[in-house]
């Protein structure tokens, strides 16, 4: 199975790290780690094994020396879902944000009547169970963000208890300040760690003094934006672009493009694509302006010579600044034919 067709078909839900050698003898070369596992490779080298004890402990993209060649660590995206505990109004519109985001969610309630309107708000998938037994079917992940927004305090705590021995992304709890105290001095009681129950995120949502139920949803889908987004330095090997690299019916060859260090303001951050076909077509955007119609033609050059290439841009120069770019920052581009 090739790069793409591995990557098309990757659980989402693991740690995948796609690293990529980009100078010296092996440029080029690829492996695909999916939770320390290697599900890809291109070559045989023992060179891997050097390469894969340095995998950076802080989990951001980036670029490293090892061995006399430079490495690209890519730590992809993985897939985000929320669940939602308690159908009432807020969820509504939760449901409704979460739809814009391309988050799926699934909400729990033991009202039939609630769950009916969190289907016709579109949810992707609802339990009408007790909110103890619906968690007991759930498996959380480092891509689960966990909103906890039922109708008492009571059920609250049954749903945070649950919730605290699993893994996850981010748990949010609504309630007024003395409602939470309470919920979490009781599970503290039960034995779990203070520190564990201080990572809640409670009362939920950013302050923005929201006070309708919209105005609610709108800050606690703020706030998970905020988490999810702090996970900086993430590839982006998107679903539209490994469709494209895999059309059969488009048999133009094609470069990938991807910045891979970046020093000082850029437009796009470290993991950004973009693709340039041999007709001179662009899919995705690196910044725009000279810094693509520089990269272009050198996109065009790999292409006839079949041979990839890192590529220093540096946009603190006066042409940067006449074209309208006022980034300054200094970006390293590799570039690399696909097909």
């Amino acid at each position: 199975m090739g790069f793409y067709e591995m990557l098309k078909q990757i659980d989402k839900s693991k740690e995948n790290i796609v690293l990529t050698i980009i100078s010296g003898e092996y440029t080029g070369l690829k492996l695909i780690l999916s939770d320390g596992e290697i599900l890809y490779k291109n070559s045989n080298e023992n060179l891997w094994d050097e390469i894969i004890k340095n995998i950076p402990a802080n989990k951001k993209s980036q670029t490293l020396m090892i061995n006399n060649q430079r490495v690209y660590f890519e730590f992809l995206r993985q897939s985000y879902k929320v669940v939602v505990c308690g159908a009432g109004h807020i969820s509504m519109s939760i449901i409704k944000m979460c739809k814009l985001l391309d988050l799926p969610v699934t909400v729990i309630d033991d009202r039939l009547t609630f769950i009916n309107n969190a289907v016709d708000a579109g949810a992707d998938k609802v339990i009408c169970e007790p909110f103890e037994n619906a968690l007991d079917n759930i498996q959380g992940d480092t891509g689960t963000f966990f909103i906890i927004v039922t109708r008492g305090h009571r059920y609250d705590q049954e749903c945070l208890e649950k919730i605290m021995h699993k893994e996850n992304a981010y748990i949010g709890m609504i309630g007024s300040r003395l409602r939470v105290k309470k919920v979490l001095e009781h599970l503290e009681e039960k034995g779990i760690p203070r520190e564990k129950l201080d990572q809640v995120y409670t009362p939920i949502g950013l302050r923005i003094g929201a006070e309708t139920p919209a105005e609610i949803a709108v800050s606690i889908m703020a706030e998970i934006i905020e988490v999810k987004n702090k996970k900086t330095g993430l590839g982006a090997y998107n679903q539209e672009l490994i469709e494209l690299i895999l059309d059969e019916k488009n048999n133009i060859p094609k470069a990938l493009v991807t910045i891979v260090s970046r020093k000082g303001s850029s437009p796009r951050d470290v993991g950004t694509k973009m693709i340039i076909s041999k007709d001179g077509t662009m899919t995705g955007t690196i910044g725009g302006g000279c810094v693509e119609a520089d990269i272009r033609q050198m996109a065009l050059s790999c292409l006839d010579n079949r041979k990839s290439k890192l590529v220093k841009v540096d946009m603190t120069g006066q042409e940067v600044e006449d074209d309208g770019m006022v980034c300054g920052g200094i970006l390293e581009i590799f570039v690399e034919p696909i097909n």
